[in-house]
């Protein structure tokens, strides 16, 4: 069996790279501004993909010979895909999101592009011609769900049509040009399955989950950047019976849950005259009015947290959200900050026992050295001792070392702790086995 090293390397070679030549760039840029004038742009916009592609390629031929260019087969194609691409899609962006193996694309200018690959950053040969090519992609992108990147609002978020998420910063915030990240998210969301597969989280810990979801706990999911929040978010929804009614808030939609009755909103940012904007806050607010079953937030980072906790603490249990924090402990820590944002003047033991009574578990998920996520810790708030929110570890990763490779070695543990709120999951019917919480 390969090792990862190897695995990556045959991927990095096998990867398409970016354009050979100054004069290949300045060849397609004239073809291009050639091939706009001819083509019926409106009429194709309706048209079907193969439709579109044979009108570029029947011009580019005609510009080709009209401008007594000889290109090999292989080239001609080529010119005829990145131009179609430049026309009807995302340019340069195209090839690297229909590679499924690239989780992440990073593009800090316009000639500094890092892709993501089995959880390692690699830099690839830029294909964007200059700044002002990588800006037109960008509005591009915004521009296509009704957003908007120009100097009075130079950061946006956006999403793409297969779900991904985009997000932009141009000058003047940006000092390394126009930069702009994508978060890939598969056709097929990732299943609890496949996490067992990944060694991602185990059997016993799925079954604690599972029970848990369905007995109604509230959820707080803590983790860094690209651990895998969103990821596992999905999967645990996928427990929640499907006759209830879930309703989705977010700033730009990732979540895609499997039951029949979600109801899924998203913030809007302000317009050009600075208004119209609806936060997660409002949103919140909003759907408490709407008779939600459980209330699904794909990340509180705010004032709302508050409103959050008082959801969960009035009638919605079983409601759950992501936080990036380090720790479960951080996260509380987070919940804090956050909840003393939204000024309600609340003394630290009340702020305290307002998130030991709303949340149930905290699930870290963590992204290690070499690329991997693991649900590295499971933890039951029981209770508040003075002004300490107390909580108790039922289920770790412990990590032992280093392999020849750079992989991280380690193993799952519980920590031989009963929980409490196995008493909860007994009412719902759950009685999990002594040996599920056994130490290893």
């Amino acid at each position: 069996m390969a090792s990862l090293k190897d695995r990556l390397e045959q991927e990095r070679n096998s990867y398409p790279r970016g354009s050979a030549s100054n004069e290949y760039q300045e060849l397609k840029t004239r073809v291009h501004r050639l091939l706009i004038p001819r083509l019926p742009l409106a009429k194709l916009e309706t048209a079907e993909d193969t439709e579109k592609q044979t009108q570029v390629n029947k011009w580019i031929n005609i510009i080709l010979t009209e401008e007594k260019t000889v290109l090999s087969a292989i080239d001609r194609e080529r010119l005829q895909t990145e131009v179609y691409d430049e026309l009807f899609g995302f340019g340069p962006l195209e090839p690297l999101l229909a590679d499924k193996t690239i989780s992440d694309i990073l593009v800090n200018g316009w000639n500094n592009v890092y892709i993501e690959r089995a959880g390692l950053l690699e830099r690839i040969e830029a294909t964007f011609k200059d700044d002002d090519h990588l800006l037109q992609i960008i509005d591009r992108i915004v521009s296509r769900i009704g957003r908007r990147i120009d100097e009075s609002s130079p950061m946006v978020d956006a999403r793409l049509p297969d779900g991904s998420r985009v997000n932009a910063i141009i000058p003047p915030l940006s000092l390394s040009g126009p930069v702009l990240s994508i978060r890939r998210f598969g056709v097929n969301p990732l299943t609890i399955d496949n996490l067992l597969d990944y060694e991602t989280i185990t059997a016993p810990m799925v079954e604690f989950l599972d029970a848990c979801t369905k007995s109604r706990l509230n959820l707080l999911i803590s983790g860094g950047t690209g651990s895998g929040k969103t990821t596992l978010l999905n999967c645990l929804s996928a427990f929640i019976p499907p006759e209830e009614r879930l309703v989705t808030i977010e700033d730009s939609a990732e979540l895609k849950l499997q039951q029949p009755h979600v109801v899924r909103l998203e913030t809007r940012p302000s317009n050009i005259e600075g208004r119209g904007e609806i936060n997660q806050r409002q949103l919140l607010r909003n759907a408490l009015r709407m008779r939600p079953d459980r209330i699904i937030i794909g990340e509180v980072r705010g004032e709302e947290a508050i409103d959050m906790l008082q959801a969960m603490n009035t009638g919605h249990d079983g409601s759950m959200t992501t936080i990036h924090a380090n720790s479960p402990r951080d996260a509380l820590s987070r919940l804090e900050t956050m909840v003393s944002i939204a000024g309600l003047r609340l003394s630290d033991k009340s702020m305290r026992q307002q998130i030991a009574a709303a949340i149930d578990l905290v699930i870290q998920v963590t992204r290690l050295s070499d690329g991997t996520r693991k649900v590295s810790s499971i933890s039951e708030i029981t209770g508040l001792e003075g002004e300490v929110i107390t909580m108790q570890e039922i289920f770790s990763y412990r990590r032992t070392g280093l392999g020849r490779h750079g992989e991280v070695r380690g193993y799952f543990s519980a920590s031989g702790i009963r929980p409490k709120c196995s008493e909860k999951l007994e009412i719902y019917g759950y009685q999990l086995p002594a040996l599920t919480f056994s130490e290893i």
